[in-house]
């Protein structure tokens, strides 16, 4: 039955064509737009780590004095050495990370390759297990390497193609920052959406190019990406003793009550902190998940939400101007419908009928959607936006267009189907 529906359906749209046209362009341009911002949104506001984000915990302290103190403050949002190094010595969690962004300068094995600097992330070795990172060559360094000046490095899979051809390159060395560190592993193609675990240096950055051991990128001096929030009036500028956050500090909890266990040892933390006379206020501490610490930076753009609730109305307005165009075709149709109602077809079957022609105008219109949802991120991928580069359309999206296309035109064929069926058939025979 829906077969012959079907049919009917592309007869009866080839007999209006202009009026055809029109129905389909108006879903395509509010699909377009619609599926243009929802996939953007979609993209920027995914889970990074599916199936581990509700593990990952964010701890914050609030080491200040008291100046500009108000009761709610929040903590600052990184970490200082101090507290890094003392949370990280504690081993209270399953695995942790305390890390900062870096820049260093790369000697390319190849003379034919010009020095360059790259951004580097100076970490300890947790970070890799914790966010699930893929390698592709060779291993992480030890946890030994963590507490000594260890010169040796793990490439991301971009670098180790520009260096060494994307060959194994783990045994082999190379010099930054005028010191000789050897490779003793390459990461896969690894770029979290948003990049969460350090939003100081961009919430849609890259991935870096090398990975250091945090102490041997502190001891280089290597230069800092980021920020620094400090307080009172000292000018120390040594970073590891300097009154500042600087520092992200990551910790893996696998249970609920681990997590609270957690929070609690952050509080004892902060008010034996307070009696050595090193803090000056009362415990400050927020244990927020991966999830809950990106609501909470509002990692999502404001004009990104804007753009989808403005494209969404776009296509209400296409819709209503969609039932108006059904409406009329339907009804035109009326001694047509009138004289299958008279043969014996019931209301139901009309109905589906119509449905199915509303239906019809929703694929094709869904295609054309398709195609100016690629168009139009095609130009959101032209922008100078840190996010630029992420928009496009994966599979799960692909297929929502078509549904939604499809949905929508089904929402806005009901009423002038409805309104098809309720006429007579007697009037319509007597007037033919």
């Amino acid at each position: 039955m829906f077969a012959y529906y079907f049919d009917l359906a592309l007869r009866s749209l080839k007999r209006n064509k202009m009026l055809t046209a029109l129905m389909v362009l108006a879903i395509a341009l509010g699909i377009g737009a619609s599926m243009t911002t929802l996939t953007v949104l979609h993209v920027l506001s995914g889970d990074p780590l599916p199936g581990k984000s509700a593990k990952l915990y964010y701890p914050q302290l609030d080491p200040r004095d008291k100046t500009d103190f108000r009761p709610g403050q929040e903590p600052p949002k990184q970490v200082s050495w101090m507290d890094g190094m003392n949370l990280l010595k504690a081993g209270r969690a399953d695995r942790q990370a305390l890390m900062a962004g870096g820049a260093v300068a790369i000697e390319p094995p190849d003379p034919a390759i010009a020095p360059f600097f790259e951004d580097a992330r100076l970490t300890t070795r947790d970070f890799f297990a914790m966010f699930d990172v893929p390698f592709l060559y060779g291993h992480v360094w030890s946890k030994v390497d963590d507490g000594n000046d260890a010169r040796k490095v793990v490439l991301s899979r971009r670098i180790n193609e520009k260096l060494f051809g994307g060959a194994d390159s783990t045994g082999k060395i190379l010099r930054m920052g005028g010191k000789d560190f050897r490779v003793v592993g390459v990461i896969d193609s690894w770029r979290p959406t948003p990049h969460f675990y350090d939003l100081m240096t961009g919430d849609y950055s890259e991935s870096e190019g090398v990975y250091l051991p945090l102490l041997t990128g502190i001891d280089m001096k290597l230069p800092f990406n980021g920020s620094r929030d400090c307080w009172g009036n000292d000018t120390n500028v040594d970073q590891k003793t300097a009154q500042c956050t600087w520092l992200q500090f990551w910790v893996q909890l696998d249970t609920p009550a681990k997590a609270a266990a957690y929070r609690q040892f952050l509080v004892n933390y902060s008010r034996q902190q307070k009696s050595l006379g090193i803090y000056q206020r009362d415990p400050n501490v927020h244990l927020r998940n991966l999830m809950q610490w990106l609501d909470y930076n509002h990692v999502v753009p404001s004009d990104v939400h804007l753009q989808f609730w403005l494209a969404m109305g776009f296509l209400i307005v296409c819709l209503v101007n969609t039932v108006g165009l059904m409406l009329a075709k339907f009804l035109r149709r009326a001694s047509e419908l009138g004289v299958r109602r008279a043969l014996g077809a019931s209301r139901r079957s009309v109905f589906a009928q119509l449905l199915v022609e509303a239906g019809t105008v929703g694929l094709v219109g869904g295609i054309g959607g398709l195609l100016l949802a690629l168009l139009g991120l095609w130009f959101v991928r032209m922008q100078p936006s840190d996010y630029a580069a992420l928009a496009h359309l994966d599979l799960p999206m692909f297929l929502a267009t078509f549904l939604f296309a499809i949905g929508a035109t089904l929402v806005a064929g009901l009423l002038p189907a409805w309104r098809a069926c309720l006429i007579t058939p007697a009037l319509q025979l007597k007037s033919n």
